[in-house]
């Protein structure tokens, strides 16, 4: 074979595996020699998600691709990432299959936690991860306009604003938001010290917040939870452990 027809052939391959999204649409064929690390280390994913692709993606699919890239994370085998090419290449249009609601804590951004792509996730962070009105009206636009079908709210382990919460702080405006988190540590059964010196109880209101937050959504959302009756959403929980760097999706 000419040297030109191995650039040519290389250049289809990476072209037809650049994303992880993409991935979990395509026949088990194609997902069994993506599982082969070796044949994905120097694979630049360039091309942003389409609508058609993401469009052949259920729930169920990109929430498992989700997993998939917290696997890679951990391991230290990410993909090969050309963020310029994916710039380019969602500036006329976006169509993420995601929306992530997590917590503004510097470390536990989300795209890198779950080895995503511009533009293939909406992330709207804030403090304790909580959904007041305009992040509700935030992910209804992510889902309801934009077409993204999961919604995921992350947690994570050693939260300053739970412990914020739990120890009463008052600071300006975010008093008033740690006011919001507040009944999560109420609806938390905990038998041993609750105090935010105990981080095992920081960590169980941490989780119960996560619950909480779904049923804020569904609650206070009629667009969202509509979706989710009809099947073309996905409203799911999970938490981030920042010693393990495992995210752990509740049920």
């Amino acid at each position: 074979m000419k040297n030109s027809d191995h650039r040519c052939a290389a250049g289809r391959f990476a072209c037809g595996e650049r994303r992880f999204f993409l991935k979990a649409g395509m026949g088990i064929g194609t997902v069994a020699m993506l599982g082969g690390l070796s044949l994905r280390t120097n694979i630049a994913y360039a091309a942003a998600l389409t609508k058609t692709e993401r469009d052949n993606l259920t729930p169920d699919q990109i929430v498992e691709r989700m997993k998939k890239g917290n696997e890679r994370f951990r391991s230290g085998k990410m993909q090969a990432h050309d963020y310029l090419a994916q710039k380019r290449s969602s500036a006329a249009g976006q169509f993420p299959a995601a929306v992530i609601l997590s917590c503004i804590d510097s470390r536990a951004p989300a795209e890198i936690l779950f080895d995503i792509e511009i533009g293939e996730a909406f992330n709207a962070r804030i403090a304790g991860n909580i959904a007041n009105s305009d992040l509700l009206g935030s992910m209804e636009f992510a889902c309801a306009v934009a077409g993204a079908k999961v919604a995921l709210v992350m947690g994570h382990t050693a939260c300053g604003a739970i412990k914020g919460a739990i120890d009463h702080v008052e600071l300006g405006n975010l008093t008033g938001l740690l006011d919001k988190i507040k009944p999560s540590i109420e609806a938390t059964e905990y038998s041993g010290e609750r105090t935010g010196k105990n981080s095992d109880f920081v960590d169980a209101v941490a989780r119960t917040n996560v619950r909480l937050t779904i049923e804020t959504i569904r609650q206070n959302s009629e667009i969202l939870a509509s979706l989710e009756k009809k099947g073309a959403l996905k409203i799911v929980g999970s938490m981030y452990d920042l010693k393990n760097g495992a995210v752990t999706f509740m049920a």
